[in-house]
Formats: structure tokens, C-alpha cells, sequence
């Protein structure tokens, strides 16, 4: 395929996908007004609320870290994958109207779904660390580079979630419903609210296992600097993260003729 048609496809699919952002924004919040903020809004109660919640109700550090600090660069990046795949659930069948169209695709549509949760969410947590920093309960990033390496693989990592659960959820009805029951059992490995260091040496290796865990440490890495010994394997979680993502890309370029559109 010559360059330049290649190019112009590109160019049509980025189109499509940022149509389809402004159409979920328009779906989900309304045409009236800024109603669209709340996509930064929403994230913004979730991990302002558990920050300044755990801050009263808990001791001001843990393990020789700030309690508010410890919350918000574990809860931000729980937020994101959390909303990335309960965004997924049965994406394609309540937009099934719009496959008729010849450019929009199965991949289209969570494509724009994950970009709008991970900017709401990044835009959110940047406002309320802001936020904590000028308050005095947070001080400003030791290392950025790994901070920003850490958010790189979660974003990564909620988008081959997404694409997983998006296909898994149009094949199996228990997907669909026990979705959101598994992401509140999965809390635990996570690495929101815990850190590896902080556990006997020989559980460590079994949140190690979780990419977010992976992702978390290297994210409070980062914040934290040497003041923590954050654990994590960048080989295993890009490997890991990787396969994900192409199990996920290979269910939903599949996935249409299961599609049930009403």
C-alpha cells in the first residue's frame, strides 16, 4: 500500500475516533452547557474523597510515607484501569448502530472509550495532587521519568483490559455481570493501598505477578524517590502487558459477528 494512502487511513481513523469521543461525551453528560467536565469531575470525587478520607481517619504516615501521598498515587491509577473496563462492559452491543457505518470498527469504539477514561483520570489526578502539594500534605515528584514510565505501562495495561473484557463481555453473559464484582476482589492486587516492601519477602513475588502492581511501584518510585524501595520487573510487566493486548486486539477484531445490535 502506497505511504500516502496509508497516511490518509491513518487520518480517517484518528477522525473517527475523536467523532466518537465527542459523541460519548455528548451521550454521557449531555449537550447542554459543560456537563462534559464532569469526565474529569467524576475521577476527581473518587480520589480527592478516599484521599482526604483516609487522611483523617488513618494515621498521617504509613511506613515512614504521607498517608494523602500514599492514597493518591495509588488510587489515581486504580481509578483508570478501574473505569477503562467498566467502560468496556458491552461497548460494542450500545454502539452497535454505529458498525453500520463502513470506518467505524469494534476497535474504534473502545479506542475512544479508554482515551477519554485515561485523560479524564490523568487530568483528575493532576488537579488533586496540584492540589495536595499547594496544601502541604504532598511534595513534588523525586524522579519524573519513572513516574511517567509507571503511567505509561497503566495506561497500557487498562487498555488491554479493555479490549479483553470489551470482547469477553459480547461472548459470555457471566463476564458481563460478574465484571465489577472481580474488580473489587482484585483490589488486593492492585497495589493501590499497599506496597511490596511492605510485605514478608517470600508473599512478595505473588502481587509481583500483577502488572498494576508492577505499574504502582514504579509510579511511587517516582513520587516517593529513595524514600522507598519500590519492587517491580519492567521486562515482565511490558511482556505481560504486551500479550494482553494482542490476545485482546486478535478477540476484538473478531468479536462483530457476535455483536447483538438492537
Amino acid at each position: 500500500m502506497p505511504v500516502v494512502s496509508l497516511l490518509t487511513l491513518i487520518r480517517v481513523q484518528l477522525r473517527v475516533i475523536g467523532a466518537l469521543i465527542i459523541r460519548e461525551l455528548h451521550t454521557r453528560y449531555g449537550r447542554e452547557n459543560i456537563g462534559f467536565l464532569w469526565v474529569v469531575g467524576e475521577p476527581i470525587l473518587f480520589c480527592a474523597g478516599v484521599a482526604i478520607l483516609w487522611t483523617a481517619i488513618r494515621p498521617a504516615h504509613e511506613h515512614g510515607l504521607p498517608m494523602t501521598a500514599i492514597v493518591v498515587t495509588g488510587y489515581v491509577p486504580l481509578t483508570m484501569w478501574r473505569h477503562c473496563i467498566m467502560r468496556a462492559v458491552k461497548a460494542f452491543e450500545s454502539n452497535g448502530s454505529l458498525l453500520f457505518h463502513r470506518q467505524v470498527t469494534p476497535l474504534d469504539i473502545i479506542l475512544a472509550r479508554v482515551l477519554l477514561e485515561v485523560a479524564g483520570t490523568l487530568i483528575a489526578g493532576v488537579l488533586v495532587a496540584a492540589g495536595a502539594m499547594v496544601l502541604g500534605f504532598m511534595a513534588p515528584p523525586e524522579d519524573y521519568g519513572l513516574l511517567y514510565f509507571g503511567l505509561v505501562f497503566q495506561m497500557f495495561f487498562s487498555l488491554g483490559s479493555a479490549l479483553l473484557i470489551a470482547a469477553l463481555s459480547e461472548l459470555s453473559e457471566l463476564v458481563e455481570k460478574s465484571v465489577g464484582v472481580l474488580s473489587y476482589l482484585a483490589l488486593p492486587f492492585t497495589g493501590a493501598f499497599t506496597m511490596v516492601d511492605w510485605l514478608p519477602p517470600h508473599f512478595r513475588w505473588i502481587l509481583l505477578w500483577s502488572p498494576s502492581v508492577n505499574n504502582i511501584e514504579m509510579i511511587r518510585g517516582g513520587w516517593f524517590g529513595y524514600g522507598v524501595h519500590a519492587h517491580f520487573d519492567v521486562v515482565y510487566d511490558a511482556w505481560i502487558t504486551l500479550l494482553m493486548i494482542l490476545i485482546g486486539l486478535s478477540l476484538t477484531l473478531r468479536v462483530r459477528k457476535y455483536i447483538a445490535i438492537q
